[in-house]
């Protein structure tokens, strides 16, 4: 879309707005006309197919004398207790997760892997980037046009009692313009220029203009996203659960498309087309065939899944699996689990099919914990705290990582490790030298889980979204709301679900973390684009639930 295609498309959905606050029904009013703009806006073509590049190792080499093959899988929104690698599991267990789970039984499994954030993007930023997102003003989440806006319209839902605060003079920037800037170095930038393939497949979410585009940021092709449904509603293959009580989930219904795009370095203009299948289908598909054409040469695959994030749309064939599964929603959010891990066997079959299992780094984890507006309370369980939130709930993720020639079965570590990690820890296996023009925040993994390294990788983490902030030293952890001018104090190695704040407590302790957090900030950038608004999120009751008086609230910035 052009500048002039995007000014009538930023004109119309502003008139749209203005006539749902002019008129009663404000939201339905508001919904229904974001999904006639969308439609405007974001043509879709019939299916077409992807013609991968394929090429040779330049040296000749055997696949165990090459690099190692590095293959970076990223799920978005899953919770820690979505998996039954650590003896939990959707729907009490009963629904296992056997080819993510081998990946931490047949390397190594991070019992406190920590995602860079507890929303998608700046996680995506860190990871790619190796550093703290707020060092280059990416603090908060793009949202697309309208959502923040029909949030501010929709009343308080049923059940709800806190407000959120809207930051109406805020300057506005153009989603596609908010980004991870191009003076970033990505990890697919570090390793194509030591001779690696770049690919990348599913959700970005971290820039499409300016130069910010994979093709831009390292990738040699692009399969992306280009909208989040599964499949559309109404297909036959499709079973659809769609939670009234989250007007996040109203606006993704009303605003989605089924839609894909392919670019390369050769030709970067986006072309949208429908995918084949179900979605997560379609791109676990789409990964073995990269596999296949690279077989030969070194390659980097970035495969950045949807599942299982909103809206919840589960193939008909994984529901009708799962029959044991009384609650609808679960049953469907079930299905997208049931999706997401066969997916990722078929990757690792992939893998071993082309000889390449033993010299391949499988790295693999979520951008950030379990929803709460999904509406089912076990998601990050034994962890307080969702998704949109600094609790272990929204930043205590998945954390794995196997490569036979180097990792041995069954290695655990208990250190504190993050996003950024894996950067530095893909940048080191692939022969890669870290940039040394500015800070990296990541630490190769690799020397502690092999036993070289002593110590720990990190004595110290922080996370910053506006009104939410926090900081991990030495094991105290440290969650700061304000508004409501409320903070926690915790000592994860005595209660590390957070069940008992030590603020008052231990007033050295926290003036100590206070003070450690302060310094972080004060190296910080501030943000690229401002917020908002700030958003109450209840730590300890999903959205399905109501509110209550005396429950404990953070305030989330975006």
């Amino acid at each position: 879309m052009g500048t002039g295609a995007k000014r009538l498309f930023g004109a119309a959905l502003a008139l749209v707005l203005l006539l749902a606050v002019a008129y009663g029904n404000r939201e339905t009013i508001a919904l229904k006309g974001v999904g006639l703009m969308m439609q405007m806006r974001m043509p879709v073509a019939a299916h077409r197919e992807i013609d991968w590049a394929t090429g040779a190792d330049p040296q000749g080499r055997a696949p165990s004398q090459r690099p190692p093959n590095i293959v970076l899988i990223l799920a978005d929104d899953l919770g820690w207790n979505d998996l039954t690698v650590a003896g939990g599991g959707v729907a009490g267990g009963t629904v296992p997760t056997p080819n993510i789970d081998a990946i931490a039984h047949e390397g190594v499994m991070f019992t406190n892997g920590y995602a860079a954030n507890g929303t998608c993007a700046p996680s995506r930023a860190a990871l790619l980037s190796g550093r703290y997102g707020t060092r280059f003003g990416f603090e908060f989440t793009p949202t697309p046009p309208g959502m923040m806006q029909l949030a501010a319209l929709a009343p308080r839902d049923e059940g709800r009692l806190r407000d959120s605060i809207s930051y109406p003079d805020a300057a506005a920037v153009p989603y596609e313009d908010m980004g991870m800037p191009t003076s970033e170095i990505t990890i697919a930038e570090l390793l194509r220029d030591r001779g690696y393939h770049t690919v990348h497949i599913g959700k970005w979410h971290v820039g499409l203009t300016n130069g910010m585009a994979p093709v831009d940021q390292g990738f040699a092709e692009s399969l992306l996203m280009a909208s989040g449904l599964y499949l559309p509603p109404d297909d036959p293959d499709v079973v659809n659960a769609k939670q009234d009580f989250d007007p996040i989930d109203r606006f993704l219904w009303a605003a989605m498309r089924y839609a894909a795009s392919f670019s390369t370095t050769d030709a970067p203009e986006l072309d949208r087309f429908e995918p084949r299948g179900y979605l997560t289908d379609y791109y676990t598909q789409e990964a073995v065939k990269v596999i296949e054409a690279n077989r030969d040469r070194p390659f980097f695959l970035y495969l950045a899944h949807w599942a299982p994030h909103t809206p919840l749309q589960a193939s008909r064939e994984d529901y009708d699996a799962l029959a044991h599964i009384e609650l609808h929603r679960e049953r469907v959010y079930a299905g997208m689990i049931r999706s997401l891990d066969r997916g990722v066997g078929q990757v690792l079959q992939a893998l071993k099919d082309n000889g390449l299992d033993d010299n391949t780094l499988v790295l693999f984890t979520s951008d950030n914990g379990g929803a709460g507006y999904i509406g089912l309370p076990d998601v990050n369980k034994p962890f307080r705290g969702w998704k949109i939130s600094l609790f272990e709930g929204g930043i205590h993720v998945p954390y794995f990582a196997r490569w036979p020639a180097r990792i041995p079965a069954g290695t655990v570590v208990d250190a504190p490790v993050h996003h950024f990690d894996m950067y530095a820890t893909a940048a080191a296996a692939g022969g890669a030298s870290l940039p040394t023009d500015r800070r990296v925040d990541g630490v190769d993994l690799l020397p502690y889980v092999t036993g070289a390294a002593q110590g720990v990788p990190h004595r110290r983490l922080f996370w910053r979204s506006g009104a939410s902030q926090s900081a991990l030293v030495d094991g105290w952890k440290l969650n700061v709301s304000d508004p409501p001018g409320r903070t926690w104090l915790f000592d994860l190695s005595a209660d590390p679900t957070e069940r008992r704040d030590l603020s008052a407590e231990r007033p050295d302790k926290l003036a100590e973390l206070q003070a450690a957090l302060a310094a972080h900030n004060a190296e910080q950038a501030p943000s690229a684009w401002p917020s908002r608004m700030s958003i109450p999120i209840n730590i300890d009751k999903d959205l399905s639930q109501p509110d209550a008086p005396g429950d404990e609230y953070i305030y989330w910035s975006n």
